[in-house]
């Protein structure tokens, strides 16, 4: 799979950078193929490397001791993941990458956009722009695990998918996310039982359609009353 800076140019944390530095940063870099069910990386490896989605989808998932996952954030197409070891020096990863259908990404050594950034002001400020972002999300993730109910929390949850990788279905006006109920569940901080039986209430109420690995949103408006407490 090619890469061409313009691709590059859709990437946060490079939106600023000029045309030289894109062909830099693709000479000194890798593409990398995960098959579905692959990882880029493991929670806890070092990370020598940040990657760069091009295609496919990655989640990102936390576990504790007892095995325990959480999905902390889904990846989609130019979207930059691992990159931690270019701000601290013998950082690991926090999660695991995990291929949820085949992906290609481009692998960047950690150390070289560190030794880019001492002279390119844009790639700090832009990268910073980056975990703000993320923060601000998870700030919003915690709110909801604290202050609202179950329903709004998966409610918010597949709306908040729905704004980051939804995709238009061509047979119908629906808005297809490649989800599994599990997935959703680790999302919300609840269990794979109570987001079955929340789903196949709204399904019944024609709000959302759901199949293998799948969920299609039918009405985002009503998801959007229960997200605000107004429930369906």
């Amino acid at each position: 799979m090619e890469i061409t800076p313009r691709d590059l140019k859709q990437v946060v944390v490079f939106q600023n950078a000029t045309d030289d530095d894109l062909q830099l940063i693709l000479k000194n870099s890798l593409t990398r193929l995960a098959e579905e069910g692959e990882f880029f990386f493991f929670q806890g490896d070092n990370a020598q490397f940040l990657y760069v989605l091009a295609s496919g989808q990655v989640k990102l998932m936390q576990s504790n001791p007892n095995g325990q996952q959480v999905n902390l954030r889904t990846i989609s197409p130019w979207q930059m993941f691992g990159a931690l070891g270019v701000v601290r020096a013998g950082a690991t990863y926090p999660a695991s990458a995990l291929a949820l259908v085949d992906s290609a990404a481009l692998t960047i050594k950690s150390g070289f956009l560190h030794s880019m950034m001492e002279t390119r002001p844009y790639l700090s400020f832009d990268l910073m722009k980056l975990m703000t972002s993320y923060i601000h999300e998870m700030q919003a993730r915690y709110r909801e695990l604290a202050t609202e109910r179950v329903e709004q929390r998966v409610a918010n949850a597949l709306l908040r998918l729905t704004a980051q990788m939804g995709i238009k279905s061509e047979k119908d006006t629906g808005i297809e996310l490649s989800f599994s109920r599990q997935d959703v569940a680790e999302m919300t901080g609840t269990t794979l039982y109570t987001v079955s039986r929340l789903l196949s209430e709204w399904e019944r109420n024609g709000i959302i359609a759901t199949g293998r690995e799948r969920i299609k949103i039918l009405k985002p408006h009503d998801l959007v009353s229960i997200a605000n407490g107004m429930k369906k």
